[in-house]
């Protein structure tokens, strides 16, 4: 079902390529023949549209690699750079035939354009438009976002069109300038689409978070998540279509390791699986919310205490089975556990509050004993 989703989308998209060229190729040589700027300038607006269609097809062949041990994100940022090119080559060719046209009008240097121009024009109105229903059909067929936006590109060329001919009639009936005033007015949308195009590629090159709508769709799924009691840090970035997902979860302090990392994953599964072009989620497990500043960063260590504590005590007191330390709000609490025989618990509380005057980071010790362990099992 992918693969077939795949080629039709590489179909329709290879199909618009081809009557691009066509087309630019007709409109471009028309326009130098029969003398008209507005369609020589809509051959290059084809000729664009054939550009980005190639950049899709040959980046996305290569964005679409794995990763490896130099690109551990993956390669669609290949396809980032190359559409920031092609970008910056629109914009300079719109700029130059915007300005060659103006340059045209305030010189009043017009030539008459010929009457064959207008069925060409006429012709790309129809193609456009016919590429423009054909794809739209295709995208919804398929459910694809993107080749239904590049439809909508196609109608937006019958729209550059209806203006050049619209010039081009202008020019015929007595009013020469419009030709050329046509001309400027399609270089500007060829611009227009290199600076929309640029502008979206310099925004994911500096990793800009992913719209706010999608940001809330991110919330909205990780709070379902069990176990999960707050959410902060949230951090997203594109790479290409793909989205990059790091966030921090808040859960209980009093958990283990593995049920904070069964927690976790989790999370990572509901994103993937549930919101589209989600490839990859980073998740920071918190017993609290440490997003403005780390509270018990200044705490010692779990060596430092087996130095200073722990060790002595498991000397002196050797049925003390194992500890576990909780660094929370700035303070350490320390939990010990000991054998179920163990009867020395008035001299361990002693020897404990003794040692704790000499540590004031530790907030206090929690003695438990074990009474029993039954391990049942299929």
């Amino acid at each position: 079902m992918q693969v077939d989703r795949y080629w039709q989308a590489k179909k329709v998209t290879l199909i618009g390529a081809l009557v691009n060229a066509l087309l630019g190729l007709i409109k471009l040589i028309g326009g130098i023949f029969f003398h008209s700027h507005a369609l020589a300038a809509d051959g290059v607006h084809s000729f664009s549209d054939l550009f980005t269609d190639v950049m899709v097809l040959v980046a996305s062949k290569y964005g679409s690699q794995d990763a490896d041990a130099s690109h551990p994100y993956g390669h669609q940022r290949i396809e980032t750079a190359a559409t920031l090119m092609v970008a910056l080559l629109l914009i300079l060719a719109g700029a130059g035939i915007a300005w060659d046209s103006i340059d045209e009008i305030v010189h009043k240097t017009h030539t008459l354009p010929g009457i064959f121009t207008l069925p060409i024009a006429a012709l790309s109105i129809l193609a456009n438009e016919g590429l423009f229903h054909y794809t739209q059909r295709v995208g919804i067929r398929i459910r694809s976002d993107l080749i239904i936006a590049n439809a909508w590109h196609h109608r937006s060329d019958a729209a550059a069109s209806i203006v050049v001919l619209i010039g081009l009639m202008g020019s015929l009936v007595g009013y020469a300038s419009l030709d050329a005033l046509a001309a400027v007015i399609v270089g500007l949308m060829i611009v227009k689409m290199g600076l929309t195009y640029g502008w979206n590629s310099v925004k994911e090159l500096v990793d800009t978070a992913v719209d706010p709508h999608i940001v809330t769709k991110i919330e909205h799924v990780i709070a379902k998540v069990d176990g999960v009691q707050k959410i902060h840090q949230l951090r997203t970035r594109s790479m290409g279509p793909d989205i990059i997902i790091d966030v921090h979860v808040l859960v209980s302090p009093f958990i283990s390791v593995s049920e904070g990392h069964f927690i976790a994953q989790h999370v990572h599964h509901a994103l993937i699986s549930t919101l589209e072009h989600v490839k990859d989620v980073t998740v920071h497990v918190d017993p609290e919310d440490d997003e403005i500043c780390s509270p018990s960063l200044h705490l010692p260590s779990r060596v430092i205490i087996e130095e200073t504590l722990l060790e002595a005590w498991r000397q002196e007191y050797p049925l003390i089975l194992s500890s576990m330390l909780h660094y929370l709000d700035g303070t350490l609490t320390i939990d010990l556990l000991c054998e179920q025989n163990f009867d020395q618990w008035d001299a361990l509380s002693k020897r404990i509050q003794n040692d704790l005057q000499q540590e004031s980071q530790v907030l206090c010790v929690r003695l438990f004993s074990k009474h029993r362990e039954i391990m049942l099992a299929k």
